[in-house]
């Protein structure tokens, strides 16, 4: 039975499906059905876009039919850039396979996109086309966007007119957008939302400015703040209120009046057609402070305020929102000494005034702080006396003397040659320091112009009187060489007093010039109690000291000449042969007597000639050291006339003492 199974051959192609149908065709019939059934398909190639149509959707899958013998299935995900897709509407799509394992036909509309994005962006750039794009997340500066499958950036600065402060609002979100720049190298597409907005806004603005006038008091939205204004939106056009037109009073910063998305009345002040720039007001629609102040307001009430504004000059006080007045720095104190107003006052001191001045119509208004306390210069004198001592503050230096200050509002001066009676002086910063106390006597008083002459070393007697008893004209006196100037030495002598020294009275016994620090012996040759000057000499001490070892070795010889008479007249005897003869002796004693007779006349005749020619020498000296310029031949000189002169003088004495004897 096996084998006869075996043996039987099947039927070939038997259609056992039309066979259990009851419906037999040849096979020339099923060709012909098979053909004209792929007739009403359509043509399709993988990797082909093609058009189809939705069929249906659901929160997963969208399907499309594109005419084959089955429906393709595309991922919802793909249509999130277009929220309002919906049954009938026709989509692109990329068929990536006619049949995967199931049978199914593959097909994305996301590919489908891509394939063309660069073609349709370029087309909208240049077509200024309005296309959808598709927020997909923020980033840095902005939002990534998709558009044509394509991820373009929209900078944070397109999406509105308006400065947006959340981003995260855009995410996930369907919107309109114009292509603004194409980078072909990088593939880089920018967009912006931005663009769209400003196109309906510049008709909206075309339209509103054509119906604005001046003095229009309109209604806007705070839209922006700044620190030198406000930004307002009035419907379609932005207009700026300045921070002065915010408030009549004065304002660090506009928050201070109002705050973002604020709506507020405002009034037009100016605008700019074609800028398109408005001018806004908000102070405008109240009444101004001043017209609103007080009548009965005048010079010389008292007024309190605040500081607002300060200035080296002086400082803005709002006695009323929008009042203000000004306090001058000269009227914040009754010193004249240079200050500033930041050393009397800060922003934001209450402070109570005087009005000095006040003028409604200009709107102008001066203030005083100083009037508020008594003038010190009214009872000058009798708090001040001439000749009463008080204690001063320096304030002030100046090369010819010190201002000081006794209270505030009196000051005074004291001359750089009253601040001490022996030390020559040449800046008060030798004595005092600014910001140091120091005893001071009133000098006099110039109540007019407010002026005070002070003295210090008033306080203490004048040790002049002393010094005249002690540096007398020839005294001796060491000394110390503290400095050279033009003409000489300042010499510093006992009791912290100066004198001065030409440089011909700095020679030294061997020759030497003195120098700085040296100590050494100087003689006075003039004291000037009036002029308070010194002037001394230490050449005059060797000189001297030469001139009497010539006197005295003068008188020796004198004395060596008094005690052999016989050796003064022996020049006279060799001129003559008669002393041997007896008979011309008396004759000969007698005109010896004559002779020594006529010798001292002589002799104290030229004594009082030498006194006369020293005299006179002292004189020229003193005269020299005031006046003439000191040079070394000058010095040799005077040594030649003052020597000579003290050797006859010394011998002229001895020859009348002789005589006497």
């Amino acid at each position: 039975m096996t084998d006869n199974l075996q043996t039987v051959a099947p039927i070939e192609e038997f259609d056992w499906d039309a066979y259990a149908k009851g419906e037999v065709y040849t096979k020339e019939n099923k060709e012909k059905l098979t053909e004209s059934y792929d007739n009403t398909l359509s043509k399709i190639n993988d990797k082909e876009v093609v058009n189809g149509i939705v069929t249906s959707m659901n929160k997963r899958e969208v399907v499309v039919n594109i005419g084959f013998k089955s429906d393709g299935v595309v991922s919802t995900n793909e249509f999130k850039y277009n929220p309002e897709l919906k049954i009938g509407d026709e989509v692109e799509v990329y068929i990536e396979s006619q049949e995967d394992k199931n049978g199914q036909l593959i097909l994305s509309h996301k590919k489908a996109r891509a394939s063309r994005s660069w073609d349709r962006v370029n087309a909208a750039l240049e077509n200024n086309e309005v296309i959808k794009g598709y927020i997909k997340c923020r980033t840095k500066g902005g939002m990534i966007v998709d558009v044509f499958g394509i991820e373009a950036f929209l900078p944070g600065s397109q999406i509105d007119v308006k400065p947006i402060r959340d981003y995260d609002i855009f995410v996930d979100k369907t919107m309109e957008f114009k292509v603004v720049k194409i980078n072909p190298e990088f593939k880089n597409v920018v967009v912006s939302h931005k663009a769209l907005i400003e196109e309906e806004l510049e008709q909206q603005k075309k339209e509103i400015i054509s119906r604005l006038e001046k003095g229009q008091v309109l209604e806007g939205v705070v839209k922006n703040i700044t620190s030198y204004g406000v930004f307002v939106d009035l419907g379609g056009v932005d207009g700026l209120i300045h921070i002065t037109d915010l408030s009549w009073g004065r304002i660090q910063h506009p928050d201070e009046v109002v705050k973002l998305d604020d709506k507020i009345n405002v009034v037009i002040l100016d605008f700019d057609d074609d800028k398109k720039r408005i001018a806004l007001g908000l102070k405008q629609l109240t009444p101004h402070p001043w017209d609103a102040m007080d009548d009965t307001l005048k010079v010389g009430d008292i007024v309190k305020g605040k500081v607002v504004v300060i200035a080296d000059y002086g400082a803005f006080v709002e006695v009323a929102p929008g009042v203000e007045g000004l306090i001058h720095v000269s009227e914040m104190s009754w010193t004249q000494h240079l200050h500033s107003a930041q050393d009397f006052m800060k922003v934001g001191d209450d402070v109570e005034a005087v009005i000095l001045t006040l003028d409604k119509e200009d709107r102008k208004m001066s203030l005083g702080v100083k009037q508020l306390k008594p003038d010190p210069w009214e009872n000058i004198e009798e708090k001040y006396p001439v000749g009463s001592m008080h204690t001063a503050t320096v304030r002030n230096f100046t090369n010819f003397g010190a201002f000081v200050e006794i209270e505030e509002g009196v000051e005074g001066l004291i001359h750089i040659s009253d601040l001490s009676w022996t030390k020559k002086i040449k800046h008060p910063s030798e004595v005092t320091e600014i910001g140091a106390p120091i005893e001071v006597q009133v000098l006099e008083i110039d109540k007019e112009n407010r002026r005070l002459s002070l003295g210090h070393k008033q306080l203490e007697e004048n040790p002049w009187d002393v010094f005249e008893t002690i540096f007398t004209a020839g005294s001796v006196h060491e000394g110390t060489v503290l400095e050279f100037v033009d003409k000489g030495a300042v010499i510093s002598l006992p009791y912290g007093v100066e004198g001065f020294a030409t440089p011909k009275h700095l020679v030294k016994e061997d020759g030497s010039q003195a120098q700085v620090d040296d100590k050494l012996e100087f003689k006075v040759i003039e004291f000037n109690k009036d002029a308070k000057r010194i002037i001394v000499s230490h050449s005059r001490i060797h000189e001297d000291a030469q001139g009497g070892d010539e006197s005295r070795r003068g008188g020796k010889r004198q004395g060596k000449k008094e005690s052999q008479p016989s050796a003064m007249v022996t020049p006279v005897m060799e001129k003559t042969t008669l002393g041997d003869i007896e008979e011309l002796a008396a004759l000969k004693e007698k005109l010896d007597n004559q002779k020594v007779a006529a010798f001292k006349k002589e002799a104290k005749a030229k004594a009082k000639k030498e006194e006369a020619a020293t005299a006179e020498t002292e004189e020229a000296v003193i005269a020299e050291v005031k006046e003439e310029p000191v040079t070394e031949a000058n010095a040799t000189e005077e040594a030649k006339v003052e020597t000579p002169a003290e050797e006859p003088a010394a011998e002229a004495k001895a020859e009348e003492a002789k005589s006497e004897e």
